[in-house]
């Protein structure tokens, strides 16, 4: 029923912003673009993050000087652009334009005159979405001999804003496991129709794995380190890490706390002396250099898809300190390579059981060793970049070909 009414919805909105669309047409074609392009691509943001890092890494698998890359959302900061830049794609900017609720219009205007460089490039080209809202709203006015592919990270507002768009994705990439199964729930209560379940294709995120073998001193220094990787937003409960590291100094406890990425704000002015604060970083060799002094990674987020975090953590051999969310659970063992903090919801519990398990690890420094490097193998086995970027190469390849349906 609500899939129904959403298709509405959608259809009364396309006859308002016809007339927008129309002017955009006229003006693409007034200024077309300087060349043609073989891929599309639409990014919210080019700022740090985990889902930043995965669009990059997609379009240095599959894109080159034939593609052009559309950021539609002001980001925070530049520390990903250069890596987009790497890719070859041509990069757009066009923030200024769709990324404020008072030139609204001027957004849809803008539908427009993308959909018209895309519906007259001279070769068919390709549309990937990643996880961004503009590029959904233009689904809808590309021809449909344009394939277009989605990717979904968790399951979250995109979930819901998708569905009206859903007839104009041949493919559907997602990351997690437990969200699919999440979204195959959500088909069902919706009325949406069986088949765009079978346009699902699971694509789990790896990352380039780090060549040297961890330091195996590092377990057994005077105080190593535990990490937070991440953004502040409110899900990732950064507050909990830094009520760790209190009261693991109130105990005794031989660690420090790191925080990697722009978390000052998050953490309570009486909690940051016991934390250290590295900011947002770039440079891929200092991250990798915070990663290889660091022991244990903590995650305490109330909602995740498999966050990169944990894998580049297993990567350098940290022992896992993470709640049970998302595909985390598939990968990180109660015990075995790490502990699951439950339950979730209770951050009283989570916070107290941290702090046990620390307590745990530091008197027994093998042990501590022995799960890092567990991890580091498990990474080697699971999660190399080649093997992503061959599955999407293989896919674009596949959607481009199979008009099944279409």
């Amino acid at each position: 029923m609500y899939y129904r009414l959403s298709i509405l919805k959608r259809y009364l909105e396309d006859l308002l912003m016809l007339p927008f669309i129309l002017i955009g047409r006229i003006l693409a074609r007034v200024r077309p673009l300087p060349q043609s392009y073989d891929i599309f691509f639409f990014f919210p943001f080019y700022h740090i993050g985990g889902a930043e890092k995965v669009h990059y890494q997609i379009a240095q698998a599959t894109g080159n000087k034939q593609c052009i890359i559309f950021f539609t959302r002001k980001s925070q900061n530049t520390l990903f652009r250069e890596a987009f830049e790497k890719t070859g794609c041509t990069i757009r900017d066009i923030s200024r334009y769709t990324d404020n609720k008072f030139l609204y219009v001027v957004n849809i205007i803008f539908r427009g005159i993308i959909s018209g460089y895309i519906n007259r490039q001279q070769e068919i080209p390709l549309v990937f979405n990643g996880q961004c809202n503009f590029a959904y709203k233009l689904s809808r006015w590309v021809k449909r001999e344009v394939a277009q592919i989605e990717l979904i990270h968790s399951y979250c507002s995109f979930s819901f804003i998708r569905v009206p768009f859903l007839p104009f994705y041949r493919a559907t990439v997602m990351i997690s496991k437990v969200r699919i199964e999440d979204h195959l729930l959500q088909y069902e209560r919706w009325g949406i129709p069986g088949h765009y379940a079978g346009r699902i294709h699971y694509i789990p995120n790896c990352i380039p794995l780090p060549a040297q073998a961890p330091d195996t001193a590092k377990y057994h220094t005077a105080k190593p380190e535990v990490l937070y990787v991440g953004r502040a937003t409110a899900e990732k409960r950064v507050h909990l890490i830094a009520q760790m590291a209190e009261q693991a100094a109130q105990q005794g406890l031989p660690f420090t706390f790191g925080f990697l990425g722009e978390v000052t704000d998050a953490i309570p002015a009486h909690l940051r002396p016991y934390c250290h604060l590295y900011g947002n970083q770039s440079e891929a060799g200092v991250i990798s250099d915070i990663y290889k002094r660091a022991v244990i990674l903590a995650l305490v987020s109330d909602t995740e898809g498999f966050p990169m975090v944990v894998m580049e953590g297993m990567a350098h051999g940290l022992a896992m300190l993470v709640t049970p969310v998302g595909d985390i659970p598939l990968h990180v063992k109660d015990g075995e390579n790490g502990f699951l903090l439950e339950p979730v919801n209770d951050e009283a519990a989570i916070v107290k059981a941290g702090v046990t398990h620390l307590a745990a690890w530091a008197a027994q420094r093998d042990w501590l060793q022995a799960t890092g490097l567990l991890n580091r193998q498990y990474a080697l086995d699971h999660f190399g970049l080649a093997q992503f970027d061959a599955a999407y190469r293989q896919l674009f390849t596949q959607v481009r070909a199979d008009k099944h349906g279409w």
